[in-house]
């Protein structure tokens, strides 16, 4: 019986399967993010003498590469905090520390499933941090930084996709927007951007705009506010790199808030978008559900939220055409998001479970 562990860093991934006995089974791997693809399929066979890991087990911190895995049928656990050592404030515990922890002590993490996303059972944590954080989403919506659609009065639309840059799905959805000349936000994991910087440079070159989605897509309960601000300036950096630009808007992964980071925010950086129309797309119910659920809620200063990256997007993918046409039929002018700030209100916080 074998287990792996999948840490993250600065430059990717490093992964670690180890035995029952608590021997390496393998030597040590590292994987940049174009080849998350690659490291799926490794996983699902990783020798001929070797059967897939018993258990997958990331932190709570990494919520970059579950969608593949679980998409792929392989068992992936999360390990949150109270069950590992502290990790550095910018990356995750070693690999090699979260296989031993699902060979020892696998009741104590969390089973993810391609359904439930990347924070399953941690509901409680997930709602009770939106709701201390209220006071903040009030102090931002009054100095105009803090928004989930645009002015109602306008027929004005934001198309956005997080998680990416991809180096599957990235460049599809990118043709798709060009076949029908609209725009579209990529918010993107800094991750991403550091080893994918060409893909971000294409998303640019096309007139599409884009937004910060933290390094890793940790979840946000799980960091201090110095965790949380490395993650927002590393991914800044990563940008200024790529493109020469820092994106003025920020969307939480999961849609999580906390007052610890919606302090930080309240010190400047960039405003803090969400949406106001989910695809659910990240759920995969299929093409004509995920277009059939946009269409049925978008309207006038929309802000859609859809997904590039972060799992397997074929159906995200195949459900653009239809979204984007069914839009365009109702006479909407699809712009960036950050254009939508202007004149921008919040009708209360919206909560969201997806990549």
């Amino acid at each position: 019986m074998l287990y792996a562990g999948i840490a993250w860093s600065v430059d990717g991934y490093d992964v670690e399967v180890i035995d029952a006995d608590g021997n390496r089974a393998t030597a040590p791997t590292h994987w940049d993010a174009a080849r998350v693809p690659e490291l799926t399929a490794w996983l699902a066979a990783p020798g001929p003498a070797l059967e897939p890991p018993h258990a997958i087990v990331l932190e709570s911190t990494n919520g970059l590469v579950d969608g593949l895995l679980t998409a792929a049928g392989l068992p992936v656990y999360r390990a949150d905090p109270w069950v590992l050592p502290q990790r550095p404030d910018f990356g995750s515990v070693p690999a090699l520390t979260l296989a031993e922890r699902a060979r020892t002590g696998l009741a104590s993490l969390s089973a993810l499933t391609a359904e439930g996303g990347g924070q399953s059972g941690r509901d409680d944590d997930y709602h009770g941090g939106i709701r201390r954080s209220a006071p903040y989403e009030e102090e931002l919506t009054r100095a105009g930084r803090y928004f989930r659609h645009g002015p109602r009065d306008r027929p004005e639309i934001a198309l956005t996709f997080d998680d990416g840059p991809d180096p599957v799905y990235t460049g599809q959805v990118l043709d798709i927007l060009a076949r029908y000349g609209v725009r579209a936000t990529f918010f993107c994991v800094g991750l991403h951007v550091h080893t994918l910087p060409d893909l971000v440079r294409r998303i640019v070159d096309a007139g599409h705009s884009l937004g910060n989605h933290t390094w890793s897509h940790p979840f946000l309960p799980d960091l201090t506010p110095r965790q949380f601000r490395l993650q927002l300036e590393r991914t800044e950096e990563a940008f200024d790199r790529a493109v020469g630009r820092i994106p003025a808007v920020f969307r939480p992964p999961y849609g999580a808030r906390t007052p610890e980071a919606l302090g930080e925010l309240l010190t400047g950086g960039p405003a803090l978008a969400l949406w106001d129309v989910d695809s659910w797309d990240w759920a995969r119910p299929g093409p004509e559900r995920i277009a059939r659920t946009v269409l049925d809620h978008a309207g006038p200063g929309s802000l859609i939220l859809m997904h590039d990256g972060g799992g397997d997007r074929r159906q995200s993918v195949a459900a653009l055409p239809a979204v984007i046409e069914g839009l365009l039929e109702r006479d909407l002018r699809f712009v960036a998001a950050d254009a939508l700030m202007a004149g921008a209100r919040t009708e209360g916080a919206g909560t969201h479970r997806g990549e």
